[in-house]
């Protein structure tokens, strides 16, 4: 498809757009000064290097360098095109986009990825339709029903039911004019090795879509309505599904989880659609799999502060265990959730109702610790005395991983009322097991911070570039906030900046004021394809300048730059005059001498 937007379309969806109320739906961003900073979502961090300037509408990562503006941040986020960015935002801001060929806002990727999310958004509405408008549905719509779903629940949910046939969804998908081979890929039909013939992959199951953090459906978990097997039936990984980086129901919970500040994790996508009907609106689920690193990474993004609530059984508890270690790992403060032996929240909520789920369960969370010391103490005989000091040697490894020194002392008194063990004794083995973890870099507190003193690492190698390095950086992040400067600028340096890359930086901006426009650092990302030029702009247009800069201090600036060559050329003489030293030419030596000296009054 072309990919050509009329200008004065972009110009309108740029200056509609706030990019933090965009930015916020990945990353949970707070105020600091003039600008809001969260954790970066291109690489992993623990303390916040990522900043988002809502005066110049553009983002910069401290620590991976990336940055831009709306437009970028979504390609790169989405990994989409810039059409496709642009089709996102004109959607939320209610702006008719008008593309040439066939457009839709699946378009802006490869056919491939268009049919795929085109074909999961019309299939959604097909299985939907089936369940709230057939005799077909009629035996799906009384099970939901009677498990306490609402018409409500139903829509917001999308919730739809696969008929009990081979074939409806590879013929619906025929008609429309897919490529079923390519539906194969998408995981939503199959192909028989026996005649080559096209059938359903889901038949007569409760579907449940599942949602990008846009929104669009990109996969189905389909639960079966007999006693068949397997009972919840997902979709392969797909070009567009990646389970690892997927959390079900993200876009729907976020407004809550912005609210609360906290996710609430659950397993499977039932169980968030239970609670959300109890009145738990912030619950995500990492789709029945093990929880990834990608996944807490998204969590922690959103939301400091998580409460797991997975199934009581064995599989459940130690599946909390991995996934309060990974989300405690990724920065995140951890709580769990207890559930009565033999109950998953959603058995819980048809059983106890909703007020005791919010209040006995996810109300009465216990701590990380408390949720570990009980964890440890599992499948052990703590009668017998071996196994009582195994267990004790266990608890004061993981109190060591502690940060708090309150956190540390509660623990160790909580062990000594219990198993009678003098105070003291515990906190000598501790602080034992404390050197010995430092000792072998176990201790998860010191890792833990370690990006603390990242920006200032930063600032503090920005202080040490050399002196016509930074009045380069000082003298184009002027030129980005005022075209006079920019003139100026242009008229006594041109292009003869030290840097390459400035020089590069430096047309890009005469280009634009020669425009006729006015300074923009959006509009200029914009016109600035190479990832590396866009970054360095981005870093510059948020540094902290004196904009009042005086005539004086700017001159001061540009004599810097012009006059790096001219001392570049002494040090030259000044190793020439060396050698000639060396080899006792004394005449060459003090000829070499006069000069650096007249070199040196003219650059004062």
């Amino acid at each position: 498809m072309g990919n050509r937007i009329p200008e004065e379309t972009i110009e309108e969806i740029r200056n509609k757009v706030d990019i933090v109320d965009v930015i916020s739906e990945y990353v949970q961003l707070k105020k600091q000064g003039r600008n809001y900073f969260g954790l970066c979502p291109f690489h992993g961090e623990k303390t916040p290097s990522f900043s988002v300037s809502a005066d110049k509408q553009i983002y910069h990562c401290f620590g991976c360098g990336s940055g831009g503006n709306v437009f970028s941040f979504l390609m790169n986020i989405e990994n989409c095109s810039f059409t496709e960015a642009a089709a996102i935002l004109a959607k939320k801001l209610h702006i008719d986009l008008t593309i040439n060929n066939d457009a839709n806002h699946f378009s802006g990727k490869s056919n491939d990825f268009a049919e795929m999310f085109h074909a999961h958004d019309l299939l959604q509405k097909l299985y939907h339709h089936f369940l709230v408008n057939t005799k077909e549905g009629n035996e799906a719509i009384q099970y939901l029903l009677k498990r306490g779903f609402t018409e409500e629940t139903i829509n917001r949910f999308h919730i739809g039911y696969a008929p009990n046939s081979w074939n409806t969804a590879a013929k619906f998908l025929e008609r429309r004019g897919f490529n079923l081979y390519e539906m194969i890929k998408a995981g939503l039909i199959s192909r028989r090795e026996s005649d080559g013939s096209y059938f359903d992959r889901f038949r007569h199951r409760i579907m449940f879509p599942i949602w990008d953090n846009q929104g669009r459906t990109i996969a189905f978990g389909g639960r079966i309505l007999d006693e068949g097997e397997p009972k919840y039936l997902n979709s392969p990984e797909t070009k567009i599904f990646n389970k690892s980086k997927t959390l079900y129901g993200l876009h729907l919970a976020r407004p809550e989880v912005r609210k609360k500040q906290q996710v609430i994790l659950f397993e499977g996508y039932v169980d968030v659609i239970s609670a959300w009907r109890a009145g738990v609106g912030n619950g995500v689920a990492s789709l029945g799999t093990s929880l990834t690193d990608e996944q807490a990474n998204i969590i922690r993004r959103n939301a400091d502060n998580v409460i797991i609530c997975y199934d009581s059984d064995n599989a459940g508890v130690n599946a909390t265990y991995r996934a309060a270690t990974i989300l405690n790992n990724a920065g995140c403060v951890v709580r769990v959730a207890k559930m009565p032996e033999g109950y998953d929240p959603d058995d819980y909520i048809q059983t106890f109702g909703t007020e005791s789920f919010q209040n006995k369960v996810i109300g009465t969370s216990q701590t990380l610790m408390a949720f570990k010391i009980e964890y440890l103490r599992r499948g052990k005989n703590l009668q017998d005395e071996g196994e009582l000091i195994s267990y004790i040697e266990e608890v004061l490894s993981e109190i060591s991983l502690l940060s708090k020194a309150v956190e540390r002392d509660h623990y160790l008194r909580q062990l000594s009322d219990e198993f009678s063990i003098s105070l003291d004794a515990l906190k000598s083995q501790q602080n034992q097991i404390y050197r010995r973890l430092r000792k072998n870099k176990d201790i998860s507190s010191i890792n833990r911070n370690n990006n603390n003193n990242y920006q200032n690492t930063i600032v503090l190698k920005k202080n040490l570039l050399p002196a016509f390095h930074k009045a380069e950086r000082i003298i184009l992040a002027h030129m980005l906030r005022n075209e006079d400067i920019a003139y100026q600028i242009k008229e006594q340096i041109g292009c003869s900046f030290n840097i390459d890359v400035h020089n590069a930086i430096a047309l890009f901006v005469y280009a634009f004021y020669e425009e006729g426009n006015s300074p923009n650092v959006g509009s200029l990302l914009q016109r600035i394809g190479d990832e590396q030029i866009k970054s360095i702009v981005s870093e510059l247009a948020m540094l902290e300048i004196n904009i009042n800069i005086s005539e004086e201090e700017l001159s001061d600036y540009i004599k810097q730059v012009l006059n790096h060559p001219k001392w570049l050329k002494i040090k030259e003489i000044e190793a020439e005059k060396l050698q000639a030293e060396k080899q006792q030419d004394i005449i060459k030596a003090a000829q070499l001498a006069m000069k650096i000296i007249e070199m040196k009054k003219e650059l004062k």
